[in-house]
């Protein structure tokens, strides 16, 4: 097969984690190792945007190459691996399981076992991978693990969800343009240090070229963290802007309670001061009353008090009855009672007032006393009586029988 990119990405889709695979694509990259750099830069853009199993076997990959390389001497591979080697590390072991990052862990210690790469590089694969360590811890024990992994919008302010995609760019960004400014950095001194021995011309120029690529890659990292960094600034000031927009309008708000708060405190001790003088005023006029100065209270005179009305124990409208025999004499009740006429007192005792019957010792004999002539002026009278009644009140046949009784 002929090389080109769409036959590099073809032969890295294929990849898959069995042994056999692993060697077949690693020999296929090898032969053509005239485009190392290029068959490099597709492996690494393949790990950026591979599942973390996928980035594993991609690792896997770059192990063969470079063991191979080593051992049949032929540095193509290895040089183009050496720049780009530890951020395609940290991202094949950002956001993995923990089984996978000790797989892609003990990939690294046979680097470093074998010598395969470089010690200054090693140990910036070794940094790469240990600060995302340090990262996930801290970001667990921060804001309870939502700054910089996988955040939650229950746990995280509205105004701060947009802040946190920038800062994990950013984080991402700055590990990896560490590490190549340190590898940068460290192949460009050693190749310009002046008591190093200089190399063949052909060897010189393949280094210088690499140096070259490296310089590159970590200029193209920094870049990238550069414009992570002023995204960032743009939203922490729109952030800004809000709440010094905000903290305006809280500080007018606090102004304007405080001064209502004021007023409203004045007013109330002029309401006190005012319930005070008029305590004051009724005290005075209670001692001016006391000591005679003021004007004297009167005690108001308390009502009589009026028996309620005696019910007549005549029912109303009942006949007019004229007096009878018995409310004469000693038979008669109250101080209305007076003494018929013709009626002596004398003969009647104690006893007999006790009966209510006169001493007949009093009475005179053959029929002619006082008390006969008594007894038919009441039956006179009863008798006019019960004309006068038949006369106007009662029906007519009543008033007939009544009549007839009397002519009896």
């Amino acid at each position: 097969m002929s090389f080109s990119d769409d036959a590099v990405k073809a032969k890295l889709s294929a990849l898959n984690e069995t042994q056999e695979s692993i060697v077949t694509v690693a020999q296929w990259v090898m032969f053509h190792r005239r485009h190392s750099e290029r068959i490099v830069q597709i492996w690494l853009q393949k790990i950026r945007d591979s599942p973390p199993p996928k980035r594993l076997n991609l690792i896997y990959l770059a192990n063969e190459i470079a063991q191979q390389s080593k051992a049949r001497s032929k540095p193509e591979f290895l040089h183009a691996f050496s720049p780009v080697v530890a951020e395609a590390t940290a991202a094949a072991y950002t956001g993995t399981s923990n089984e996978i990052q000790q797989k892609l862990r003990r990939v690294v210690e046979v680097w470093r076992q074998r010598s395969v790469f470089e010690a200054p590089i090693l140990d910036a694969v070794e940094g790469r991978v240990n600060e995302i360590d340090k990262t996930r811890s801290t970001g667990k024990q921060s804001l309870g693990g939502t700054l910089f992994k996988g955040p939650s919008a229950g746990s995280t302010p509205s105004e701060l969800q947009p802040l946190i995609p920038l800062q994990v760019a950013l984080n991402k960004a700055a590990i990896g343009s560490k590490t190549s400014a340190t590898t940068a950095n460290s192949e460009y001194e050693k190749l310009h240090d002046p008591q190093a021995a200089q190399p063949t011309p052909p060897v010189h120029a393949a280094r210088l070229s690499s140096l070259l690529k490296t310089l590159a890659n970590a200029e193209s990292s920094v870049s990238e963290v550069i414009k992570s960094r002023r995204a960032l600034i743009d939203g922490l000031e729109k952030l800004l802007a809000t709440n010094r927009s905000e903290l305006e309008k809280d500080e007018s708000l606090a102004a304007q309670l405080a001064e209502r708060r004021v007023q409203s405190d004045t007013k109330k001790r002029d309401v006190e001061d005012a319930i005070m003088r008029g305590l004051s005023t009724d005290d005075a006029s209670g001692a001016n009353a006391g000591n005679g100065d003021g004007p004297e209270l009167t005690r108001p005179e308390p009502e009589a008090l009026t028996p309620p009305p005696v019910e007549a124990l005549t029912p109303v409208g009942s006949p007019k009855q004229e007096p009878s025999a018995l409310s004469h004499g000693p038979f008669a009740e109250g101080p209305q009672a007076t003494i018929p006429e013709g009626l002596s007192l004398q003969g009647i005792g104690q006893a007999d007032y006790g009966t209510g019957y006169p001493d007949q010792s009093s009475i005179s004999p053959g029929g002619g006393n006082d008390f006969d002539l008594s007894a038919k002026r009441r039956k006179t009278n009863h008798e006019e009586d019960y004309s006068q009644f038949a006369a106007g009140e009662l029906d007519a046949d009543i008033a007939e029988l009544i009549a007839q009784g009397q002519k009896q």
